[in-house]
């Protein structure tokens, strides 16, 4: 399912994160649970892992890890705001100390001018520290590859992290 190369660096993501004694867990939309299943792909992950969120509806993102509907409506469930709260969610939730969120337009449909296909906001935050973010725009080139793009660039930001 995923290539040797993600598998590696998941597997030193973990050994990593279980050196420093942190917990991971994966708040998720447009890539609906793909990093939680990389990671879990990993024997002996749950010393690590403990859980993820796949909140790919706005009231899932309200539920789960509250994101206020105010934030929502103002800023689009594809925004900065969004990831930041949802990483942040992640971590009041459960008993991680590092999370990272996924949030953004895997395509084929729903691109605008403003927020294309391929546009992905990542935030990864770590308890104590302020949250991290980054913009990806890896254009219209296919969902599967926008989705696997965004894992890669989620387990960077979490590896930089650790």
């Amino acid at each position: 399912m995923f290539s040797a190369d993600l598998l590696a660096r998941a597997e030193n993501l973990l050994a990593t994160a279980r050196s420093a004694g942190v917990r991971i867990a994966t708040a998720e939309s447009c890539t609906g649970g793909l990093i939680a299943a990389l990671l879990t792909e990993i024997a002996g992950a749950s010393d690590v892992f403990g859980r993820g969120f796949v909140t790919y509806s706005n009231k899932a993102k309200e539920d789960m890890l509250g994101v206020p509907a105010a934030t929502l409506r103002q800023y689009g469930a594809v925004s900065e705001a969004v990831a930041r709260i949802m990483a942040e969610g992640a971590i009041r939730n459960s008993t991680a100390q590092l999370s990272v969120a996924v949030t953004g337009i895997a395509g084929p449909g729903g691109g605008t001018e403003e927020k294309p296909v391929g546009l992905v906001h990542i935030a990864v935050a770590r308890a104590g520290e302020p949250t991290l973010h980054r913009e990806c725009r890896f254009g219209d080139i296919g969902r599967g590859p926008i989705r696997l793009a965004s894992v890669s660039a989620a387990l960077e930001m979490l590896q930089s992290l650790v």
